[in-house]
């Protein structure tokens, strides 16, 4: 083939169809023998990859899903389980043995202070109050004829006896000069002496009336007392009648009925729940393992097993001082300032009791800390193509996670615990997007 310079740029003549033919020519009978030998080729380049594939994991290690470690807010908490509980329940009975006539409400419903629950048979109770009323009018009655009547009429007599004792004082007197005298005779001193003894008798006796029926006497306060024991009794009596008709002591909501139209009730039975209207609690038990961490105010996040994707706040607000021993549990309460309207007394509930929160932790799975429970824990840290031993300071560990305190920084990558790769071993590492704390 002739090549041919033409103002300084070097060109190929052009080719003719025999040219080509030519050159095709030569292309064949170089790949003919390629061609024939084309299994083995394959065969050549296939034993080649696997070489190159297998020899790559032993150069550069095997490649390992790492973890970063990232910074974010590290929260310790708690988790337990219990129920919607209000602060106390009060217990619905009857104070009186009795038949029960109606019962006006139903499990489940709302009531207010003083509407009627349970109404008993009353006809006993009316005329028990009636006999009472009775007693007291009777009583009342002796009282104002004491004041009316008698001590009048005894200080009438009073008077009456003070006069005739003044009058047959005054005969004795006489009486007495006229036998000193010589005049009169001694029959008729000795019946003025008599008519004296007498009057004073009288006078003694009236005064006595008098003071009996006056105020602080015997007679005046036997007839007080009847009086107070008769108004007393019709209280009784009344009191009795209005325990026929058992009300709400306070508002609330009726979580338990158990009592129909025809029982006889005592005041031993347990007729009616009410659950108040008020702040609603939760009570949860603890492990006492944890006692430690839970304290009076902190926050926590609730949600009812029925409503798994729903949750509202809560706060401790009570720890019981003892423990279950049976359980090895603590009974912890708290407080629902505003509950959801599906809460229902007796749910079970599940809380998780926030006790610590570290900001802008340094964080990483808690499964990767090696030793651990020795003094001094380590991880394998990413360090070019090789995993190197890094000692760590460990802070809290909760909820799988765990604060590094020193050791690492942020971003550092993390060899798994479950890994093969050991200290010191080469490896590729690929990161994951990291998970939210």
């Amino acid at each position: 083939m002739n090549i041919e310079f033409k103002s300084g740029i070097a060109r190929e003549p052009e080719q003719g169809p025999g040219d080509r033919s030519e050159l095709g020519l030569q292309i064949l009978a170089v790949l003919a023998p390629l061609w024939a030998r084309r299994n083995i080729i394959v065969a050549l380049a296939v034993g080649l990859l696997v070489v190159v594939y297998g020899l790559v994991p032993f150069v550069f290690g095997p490649v390992v899903v790492v973890e970063a470690v990232r910074r974010a807010d590290f929260v310790q908490s708690v988790v337990a389980s219990g129920r919607v509980e209000a602060p106390y329940r009060v217990n619905i009975g009857s104070q009186i043995t009795g038949v029960v006539a109606e019962v006006p409400v139903e499990q489940g419903q709302e009531v207010k202070a003083g509407d009627p629950l349970v109404i008993l048979d009353d006809r006993e109770a009316k005329a028990a109050v009636v006999q009472a009323e009775g007693a007291v009018a009777q009583a009342e009655a002796r009282l104002k004829q004491i004041k009316e009547l008698t001590l009048p009429s005894a200080e009438e007599a009073l008077a009456q006896a003070k006069a005739t004792v003044e009058n047959a004082q005054f005969a004795y007197d006489r009486a007495e000069k006229l036998a000193r005298d010589g005049v009169g005779t001694r029959v008729t001193l000795e019946e003025a002496t008599k008519a004296i003894d007498i009057a004073r008798a009288q006078l003694r006796s009236a005064q006595l009336q008098v003071y009996t029926n006056r105020e602080g006497g015997s007679d005046y306060v036997l007839a007080d007392t009847q009086l107070r024991q008769a108004r007393a009794s019709l209280e009784t009596a009344r009191s009795r009648l209005s325990y026929t008709v058992i009300k709400a002591p306070r508002d609330g909501v009726l979580i338990l009925r158990d009592v129909e139209r025809g029982n006889i009730v005592q005041p031993s039975n347990v007729l009616m729940k009410l659950s108040p209207f008020g702040k609603t609690q939760l009570v949860v038990l603890i492990d006492e393992k944890n006692l430690g961490f839970v304290a009076l105010g902190q926050k926590a996040l609730a949600s009812a097993d029925a409503f798994p994707k729903e949750t509202f706040p809560a706060q401790v607000s009570l720890i019981n001082p003892g423990v279950d021993l049976q359980r090895a549990s603590v009974e912890v309460k708290l407080t629902v300032a505003e509950p959801p309207a599906y809460l229902r007394q007796d749910m079970t509930v599940s809380v998780d009791i926030e006790t610590t929160r570290h900001p802008k932790a340094l964080i990483i799975s808690a499964a990767n800390l090696r030793g651990l429970s020795t003094v001094k824990p380590y991880v394998l840290k990413v360090k070019g193509l090789k995993a190197v031993r890094q000692p760590v300071k460990v802070g809290l560990v909760s909820g799988g996670k765990a604060e590094i305190l020193d050791g690492l920084a942020e971003g550092d990558l993390v060899v798994p615990a479950a890994a093969t790769v050991t200290e010191g071993k080469h490896l590729r590492a690929r990161q994951e997007a990291a998970a939210k704390p």
